[in-house]
């Protein structure tokens, strides 16, 4: 994307006592996550902070062995898409073997959403419901499906679109990191474009804001910074429910 300007913001929120949320920059990388834990409120927090930890520097060993010297450019792209979901896999085992030693952080997950980012493409994978959005040319396309129980039966027909949101199984994960099961996340490989912003974020935002809010904030020509001061300080006026993070990414 040339160069490449961020910003990345979290909040406690109006309601809860502690923030569950993180997030994770590194141009040099070209990687950008969000990461909202679950399982309470230290079990919540540790899973998070794991992934924004731990999930870097994994992703950094695996594309290095598998990339250097080997593939450059876009044709690269394929195979660092690859290298992702396999990193997510092993990352969720290791964090469910983790939880399963100590009692007080048996159930402990996190979601994570992400964007790696190399010669005007986006690597996006995610598990569970933080989301990924894409800005292009005045238009938000949300690039994730919620991994929820609620999107699920929408996707079989059973519910309607609209009312996932007020589905009583809106929250109820089907995939995170950490699950007891093998996680199988979602990647996608999206173009950029100069003046293409990429926004991640967790459910906090997007369970108080509207598409259409989300929209009028960040197709604002203001510094990336001033965006995720906006978009946390609409999601708190609407309520402020759950911890709120936010993560542009433009070029």
């Amino acid at each position: 994307m040339g160069t490449i300007n961020h910003a990345g913001l979290s909040d406690t929120g109006r309601l809860r006592t502690a923030n569950e949320d993180r997030w994770f920059a590194d141009p040099r990388q070209g990687l950008y996550l969000v990461a909202d834990g679950i399982g309470g409120a230290v079990a919540g927090g540790l899973a998070s902070q794991i992934v924004a930890e731990v999930l870097p520097r994994l992703l950094q060993g695996k594309l290095q062995g598998k990339l250097q010297g080997k593939l450059q450019g876009a044709k690269a792209i394929p195979e660092i898409a690859k290298q992702v979901a396999t990193a997510l896999v092993e990352l969720s085992e290791r964090l469910w073997e983790e939880s399963q030693r100590t009692l007080d952080l048996k159930g402990m997950g996190s979601t994570v959403v992400l964007a790696l980012v190399r010669d005007r493409q986006a690597v996006v994978a995610h598990l569970g419901d933080s989301r990924a959005y894409l800005l292009h040319a005045g238009r938000l396309e949300q690039l994730t499906k919620d991994h929820t129980l609620a999107q699920l039966l929408a996707d079989r027909g059973q519910i309607t679109p609209e009312e996932v949101a007020s589905h009583p199984a809106h929250s109820h994960l089907t995939r995170f990191v950490g699950m007891g099961m093998e996680s199988l996340p979602e990647t996608k490989v999206v173009a950029l474009a100069p003046g293409d912003r990429l926004l991640l974020c967790s459910d906090g935002l997007t369970g108080m804001l509207s598409d259409p809010q989300i929209l009028k904030i960040i197709s604002q020509q203001i510094a990336p910074e001033e965006t995720c001061r906006q978009l946390i300080e609409a999601a708190n006026h609407a309520g402020g429910k759950d911890n709120i993070t936010a993560v542009i990414v433009m070029g």
